[in-house]
């Protein structure tokens, strides 16, 4: 994308800390830039049959645009790619065409992996070089507020190699010996103490480095990229989520997630 598309300084709006902090050089080095991988490769099958779940209407657009365009809305952020699945890279790209994004910030579409630890590789290989901070979102999580992305890139920017959101726990949690069969009573071994427990959300933010010999280096299935950098024995930090950043997984939050829009809609215009 050119300079030519770019808005003036007239018409920039106030500069975010992350953004602020991209602008900047310290000791005469140019500050990595930001990007953000989107893996859109899964099918998604608990939220029913139909598309895959990351093409899936939300307010009458795909998930994957809201998600795409929660990445760039940070000015942080000045390249996303997203990671399609293996036969289906033309109709995603097709897709991100057809709908507006900003301008400043540039796209890219590159088919994924069989599993989603492929496709965040596949992502980070798509990367140029000059993309020192990545984040790893998922896409169906496509209502993350822009003040959690930059959170995130912040924590990186001062220096976490990993940065997860993430919010305290409303239930008690119990952890189970797990039933030999589906149905059938489990036995509770341990209530964890609920204060010190999170559910982690994206995007997730990391020093490229970081995250290219986490994924070169662990080869557990997991589900997240930071559990894998913890495997690698650094510190993982977590900063503040936000509850619109919730997984559309089941029908219900696909309902949630419509009616989270809509709330938007009519107070912000969004």
């Amino acid at each position: 994308m050119s300079d030519e598309s770019r808005p003036s300084p007239a018409e920039t709006p106030a500069k975010t800390s992350a953004e602020t902090s991209a602008e900047t050089s310290a000791a005469g080095r140019s500050p990595a830039r930001t990007a953000a991988v989107i893996p859109a490769a899964g099918r998604g099958v608990r939220l029913g049959p139909g598309a895959p779940k990351a093409l899936r209407a939300l307010g009458g657009t795909p998930m994957l645009i809201h998600a795409v365009r929660a990445m760039a809305a940070s000015r942080a952020v000045s390249l996303v790619v997203v990671v399609a699945p293996p036969d289906g890279a033309g109709e995603v790209k097709s897709l991100l065409d057809a709908h507006a994004l900003p301008e400043r910030t540039d796209f890219v579409v590159v088919p994924g992996g069989e599993t989603r630890q492929e496709s965040v590789r596949l992502g980070l290989d798509a990367l140029p070089p000059e993309y020192g901070i990545v984040l790893v979102h998922d896409a169906a999580r496509p209502l993350v507020p822009v003040d959690t992305v930059d959170a995130v890139i912040d924590a990186v920017r001062e220096g976490a190699p990993a940065v997860v959101p993430a919010v305290p726990l409303a239930d008690t949690v119990k952890q189970v010996e797990p039933a030999a069969a589906p149905g059938e009573p489990e036995p509770v071994v341990a209530t964890p103490e609920r204060a010190r427990l999170r559910a982690v959300q994206t995007p997730q933010g990391f020093d490229r480095a970081t995250l290219v010999r986490a994924h070169g280096t662990v080869t557990d299935d997991v589900t997240d990229d930071a559990s894998m950098v913890e495997q690698l024995g650094l510190a993982v930090v977590v900063v503040p989520g936000h509850e619109e950043a919730f997984k559309v997984t089941r029908p219900l939050d696909l309902v949630l997630a419509e009616a989270v829009l809509a709330r938007r809609r009519l107070n912000d215009g969004f």
